[in-house]
């Protein structure tokens, strides 16, 4: 147990409500053009300057104001999961002239304590503007706004410190919408899989650039900064359009999807409602393509609450606390959606699972993995161009195959791996390249997962536990079948339309500087929905 007069406690058990001398939230997340944003803020300091930035392929001011009242507000005892219900500070009008995209907020003190440390002077909120219904973009990204708030500890919990629910109606921690980003601002920005040459099996180097700079631990697993900010850096740069969306908007304003031919989800996508995958499973059926450059995609389910201003997620104590569990609505509960009782695996939708891979050069995971995909099929059209050839490794330099990635239960054909199809995953995917994975282990003899990064060192481990939902208990038999996962990125047809997965959440890595991901990510686009 830490003890709360530690001065340098677990990073774990650590949050910074408070930490900033102003902060905020929007009333929320998704706009149109033309709409207002009401911004609701806490404040140690009497003025505050407000400024908007669009960031894409260049950061771009488009509306600030100086001298807004601050006030302080009380924090609610339990923020985390009813949010604060601050009063509005101040409203941005969103010009029908601004681009559909990500807006970030900047809240920055106009003056400070004395003795005050200089960074707690700002933070920062975001909102997303959509495109305007009768211009679309051939495609669209939804930021994965569900896992941001999943990991936000702000107030005091999150989903991987005891809560069961999360507001939406709070703020973000310092360090999940921005951070100085490498590589162009710094060498290195935080990322939860092992970059290093020699194996680091306790992650030293990015527990200590948390601490140096006082971000909190889980902006490395959830927000903008980490994978959608590189990729719409990226697309941007490439000349490739995209229209913006948050999770929520797939369950509560499925017509988000309209008039688009991909949907593009990117980094970690963790968390997804039913109405999200129903509205997903109907596009793709209907003949949308979907890019996944994601891991660990829709892996838990949730449910939202409070008109969206609220998710509910019980995970593994679903079966025990969730109201639903003894109900004809048993299908609606919200923990894995693999589990036998919620009878619709991810794999369905995406032709992947967590379950069939885990993690890549995490603890004990594959720490001497190379960090990318070997390849098993390059005449695929999706390696056009690259010169790449069978056995070659695809993203290796940049580690694109690291922390959280997806994959199937694979058997041998003719030498080349495919899939058996016993997992739920969809017939005909196609298996284009592979990567060594591992569920971690954690037993009351031994721990796989790095200590530092993890919110609970306590049994079970993923292993056990993804034995346990599957297959009723984590006998040696059943953890076998779990036990040696891979990454897998691959393609297949659904109804009319087409699904690809690259299966791990680092792909965004490969998109600063190697050109073979970026070829092979613009072959997917040009492929799927016609782009670049």
């Amino acid at each position: 147990m830490t003890d709360p007069t530690d001065a340098n406690p677990p990073l774990a058990s650590r949050h910074y409500t408070r930490w900033p001398v102003v902060e905020g939230y929007p009333e929320r997340l998704s706009y149109r053009p033309g709409e207002e944003v009401a911004v609701q803020c806490s404040s140690r300091s009497g003025r505050f300057t407000a400024e908007v930035t669009r960031v894409g392929g260049k950061r771009q001011v488009v509306w600030s104001e100086q001298g807004i009242t601050g006030t302080e507000r009380e924090v609610p005892e339990r923020a985390w999961a009813t949010g604060c219900d601050w009063p509005v500070s101040f409203t941005v009008p969103i010009d029908p002239s601004w681009p559909c995209g990500f807006y970030e907020i900047d809240l920055v003190a106009e003056d400070l304590a004395d003795g005050e440390d200089e960074r707690r002077r700002s933070s920062q909120a975001f909102f997303v503007v959509q495109a305007a219904p009768e211009a679309p973009a051939p495609a669209l990204i939804v930021l994965a706004s569900n896992t941001y708030n999943a990991y936000n500890q702000w107030g005091g919990h999150c989903l991987y410190s005891g809560a069961d629910r999360v507001s939406f109606s709070r703020p973000f921690e310092r360090g999940y919408v921005r951070r100085p980003a490498a590589p162009d601002e710094a060498d290195y920005d935080g990322r939860v899989g092992s970059v290093e040459v020699e194996p680091d099996e306790e992650h030293r180097r990015l527990p200590a650039y948390l601490r140096e700079h006082e971000y909190p631990l889980w902006c490395a697993s959830g927000g903008w900064h980490s994978w959608e900010r590189r990729f719409v850096r990226w697309a941007e740069t490439a000349g490739v359009a995209l229209d913006y969306a948050v999770s929520s908007d797939l369950d509560l304003h499925p017509e988000v999807l309209d008039g688009h031919r991909l949907l593009l989800s990117v980094g970690h996508d963790e968390y997804w409602s039913w109405g999200m995958r129903d509205s997903v499973d109907a596009f793709v059926d209907g003949g949308g393509s979907w890019a996944i450059f994601s891991g660990n995609t829709s892996f838990w389910q949730v449910r939202y609450e409070d008109d969206g201003r609220t998710m509910v997620c019980h995970k593994m104590r679903a079966h025990k606390d969730d109201p639903v569990a003894r109900t004809d609505d048993r299908r609606f509960l919200t923990t894995i959606w693999s589990a036998p009782a919620v009878g619709r695996p991810e794999s369905l939708s995406t032709g992947l699972s967590f379950t069939r891979g885990g993690y890549a050069r995490v603890g004990e995971a594959t720490p001497r993995s190379s960090g990318g995909y070997s390849v098993h099929r390059p005449e695929h059209p999706f390696f056009a161009g690259t010169g790449l050839r069978y056995g070659d490794v695809l993203g290796g330099n940049d580690r694109i195959v690291a922390y959280e990635v997806d994959g199937c239960e694979l058997t041998m054909v003719n030498g080349l791996p495919v899939p058996t199809y016993a997992d739920g995953t969809p017939a005909g995917f196609e298996v284009l390249g592979t990567a060594p994975a591992r569920l971690l282990s954690i037993t009351a003899e031994h721990c796989e997962a790095p200590v530092a990064l993890w919110g609970s060192t306590q049994p079970p481990g993923d292993l056990e536990a993804v034995a346990m939902v599957l297959f009723g208990d984590a006998s040696p038999a059943n953890l076998a079948k779990v036990a040696h996962g891979h990454a897998v990125m691959g393609t297949f047809e659904r109804g009319r339309g087409r699904v690809f997965n690259a299966g791990t959440t680092d792909w965004s890595f490969g998109l600063d500087r190697d050109p073979l991901v970026q070829q092979v990510t613009l072959n997917v686009l040009r492929e799927l929905g016609g782009l670049g």
